[in-house]
């Protein structure tokens, strides 16, 4: 079988629409493989605009993962904008690739890798642009698989009537066993049709699939009982966990994009996951345990990927990295690698704790300056503790007026509205805590033009984290305290004109909500929404709230439950979770205790630094914490530029067990 190009029908219909060339791929790195000459084929789909997604770490990793396969095949796809979907729709143009321009239906697996739960609409657009059945029910042996990945999948349930297979967790390993397992199926002459292959994939760890299992509900409207279909679909479906991140060092190549994205440089994840414990933070509960990346196998990545590239920035990827133990090592030694070279480097994610003033200077040791970037979440003391974010007001102003007396100007500050036991008076002081900092600037620089930027988002309840229980604030309670904080703000006006305000709305945040704890019955939603235009979710110019709200009535309300129902309102410890049977690897009991402790403002430790608070992830995953001293240097040491910097040779990294970040 082939899949020729459908870009000859594509190509007249570009010159039509707003940035066609984020639809005609050719990215230094992308990879078009031989379609005959591989056994399986990948479609793999991130579902936001070319701009969001190209840069996507999740993506790029198996896109490189399966065409180093001699018997895959992987292709990129991302949504298409409103304007080119209405135009292939008239012109008869299938949803293609980006780099083969070859159609979805053609492919033998489909995958796709959720961010955010608000792209869901745009898979709906992508399914039916390709001919493919929008109900997994409807699909027969020739169709692809769908399978969903990242971290939404976690909950899959809304979305089980359009996805096949959700894998849970880590992609590494677990694309290659579904790759084997397709490959199987199809020598043997594809036995047993669709559902014998299902039946093989939801025996590959990780793999979940919806079909197999039967949803029943009580009176209440809370689900009775998850119970699989066939014996050969498990009980519970434990996610995959990768061990050894210095064996996967990939991206190798990563695309350089051909138009505008929202991230553009070169990015190496230095550890994943996160034992930090914010109560909040799906993904550093979903990624447990902490697994670090040793000095040499970063210092490799990010020759490689410099070389790769021509990025002249570095970002250095993990949810938190100024945590990694050996980040005074890691950043010295890029420094000292690239001083003198157009090549920059960046922590995108830093907290005020694991931050010091000779960490900020090595990774701006190039002169580029732009600005600092912190997360205390929760105005007040007390709302911090609630959410076990325990970074001082007394830490963050002295971390930054050492930055303002060294020649920082910027400063921004993110938060989250909405939080648990959160009343106006833990928002309000987000005000006093912006202006402490202008005020701090401005003495330690001497200089008025100190600015403070508050960023602020909705906060959103999400599954196998402590808060899963909690019910979400109301958009109209979010509003009106985000009104009361913009005129704290401005009340000073010698200290708020230094303060920039950015925040969303809460309307978005209910919208994800419902789609974060939803069940099945959700998915009527999605479809209802789809159908009547909703594209684009996460994009405020395309969003409609009341479209949702709508549709929500109309699909929810005869069965018994609403908007309402699966967004604001708590639940009780034994109401049985759509997710229940899907393990992150913390245990229930161990979830419902740390809310418990959230409600009475207690804080937990770093288990990192500490004994093992029996969360459950080690035994369940198979797995153990990992951090350094590596014993490794950060090779190759090789100064890029000779010229402007002496030669400095190999450093064996010093040996050093404790937490601290900055030397």
């Amino acid at each position: 079988m082939t899949a020729p190009s459908v870009f000859p029908e594509l190509e007249p219909l570009l010159p039509r629409v707003s940035k066609p060339v984020q639809y005609v791929g050719g990215e230094l790195n992308a990879q078009v493989g031989e379609w005959e000459s591989a056994a399986v084929r990948w479609a793999l789909m991130y579902p936001d605009a070319y701009e969001v997604g190209l840069p996507n770490q999740g993506v790029m990793i198996l896109y490189e993962l399966l065409n180093e396969r001699p018997d895959a095949l992987a292709e990129r796809c991302y949504a298409v904008w409103p304007d080119l979907e209405a135009l292939m729709r008239e012109h008869g143009v299938p949803a293609f690739t980006v780099d083969g321009h070859r159609p979805l239906g053609a492919f033998d697996l489909i995958g796709v890798s959720f961010s955010t739960e608000l792209g869901y609409t745009n898979l709906l657009t992508a399914l039916d642009l390709a001919g493919i059945p929008l109900h997994a029910v409807d699909r027969d042996a020739d169709h692809p698989v769908v399978v969903a990945g990242g971290h939404a999948a976690f909950n899959p349930e809304p979305i089980a009537d359009f996805v096949d297979v959700a894998a849970i967790g880590d992609g590494e390993e677990v694309v290659g066993e579904i790759t084997d397992v397709v490959k199987a199926w199809k020598a043997e002459g594809r036995p047993g049709g669709r559902r014998e292959l299902l039946l093989r994939l939801a025996g590959v760890d990780g793999c979940y699939v919806p079909s197999l299992y039967d949803v029943g509900y009580g009176a209440d409207g809370a689900i009775a009982a998850v119970t699989p279909v066939d014996a050969r679909a498990p009980r519970t479906v434990t996610k995959r966990t990768t061990s050894d991140l210095d064996a996967w060092p990939y991206p190798k190549q990563p695309l350089v994009p051909l138009a505008e994205t929202v991230h553009e440089r070169a990015s190496v994840e230095i550890f994943r996951g996160c034992t930090r414990g914010c109560r909040f933070c799906q993904a550093g509960m979903i990624t447990r345990p902490v697994r670090e990346r040793t000095l040499r196998g970063i210092g490799e990545m990010v020759d490689a990927s410099v070389r790769a590239s021509g990025f002249d920035e570095v970002g250095l990827l993990s949810l938190s990295s100024a945590d990694h133990s050996e980040i005074a090592e890691i950043t010295k030694g890029l420094a000292d690698r690239y001083e003198g070279t157009n090549t920059s480097l960046s922590l995108p994610s830093t907290r005020v704790d694991a931050f010091n003033i000779d960490l900020a200077n090595e990774i701006s040791r190039n002169g580029r300056r732009s600005g600092l970037t912190f997360a205390p979440e929760g105005g007040s003391e007390r709302i911090r503790r609630v959410i076990n974010k325990m970074v001082s007001e007394e830490d963050l102003i002295r971390t930054v007026s050492e930055a303002f007396a060294q020649g920082w100007r910027q400063v921004k500050l993110y938060f989250m509205c909405g939080l648990p036991t959160e009343e106006d008076d833990d928002v309000l002081q987000i005000a006093d805590m912006a202006h402490n900092v202008i005020r701090a600037g401005r003495e330690a620089s001497g200089r008025n033009d100190v600015r403070c930027t508050i960023s602020i988002g909705g906060f959103v309840p999400k599954p196998h984290t402590p808060f899963q229980w909690a019910a979400q604030a109301h958009p109209d309670v979010v509003d009106d305290r985000l009104r009361k904080l913009r005129a704290k703000v401005n009340s000073n006006r010698k200290l708020g004109r230094n303060v920039g305000m950015r925040y969303h709305d809460g309307q978005p945040s209910l919208i994800e909500g419902l789609l974060a704890r939803g069940d099945r019955r959700v998915g009527r939603v999605i479809e209802r929404v789809w159908r009547e235009g909703g594209r684009f979710d996460g994009w405020s110019e395309h969003f409609s709230y009341q479209r949702w709200v709508d549709s929500a009535a109309a699909e929810l309300e005869p069965l018994g439950v609403s908007l309402e129902w699966f967004t604001t309102r708590e639940r009780d410890r034994d109401e049985v979770l759509p997710w229940d049977h899907l393990d992150s690897g913390l245990e229930r009991d161990w979830l419902w205790d740390d809310w418990q402790d959230a409600l009475a403002a207690r804080e937990q430790d770093d288990c990192r630094w500490t004994p093992c608070f029996d969360c459950g992830v080690c035994p369940a995953t198979g797995t153990d914490i990992e951090v350094g001293p590596s014993g490794t240097t950060l090779l190759p040491l090789t100064v890029v530029n000779p010229l402007s910097a002496a030669p400095r040779g190999d450093r064996a990294a010093p040996t050093r067990g404790d937490a601290g970040a900055g030397g």
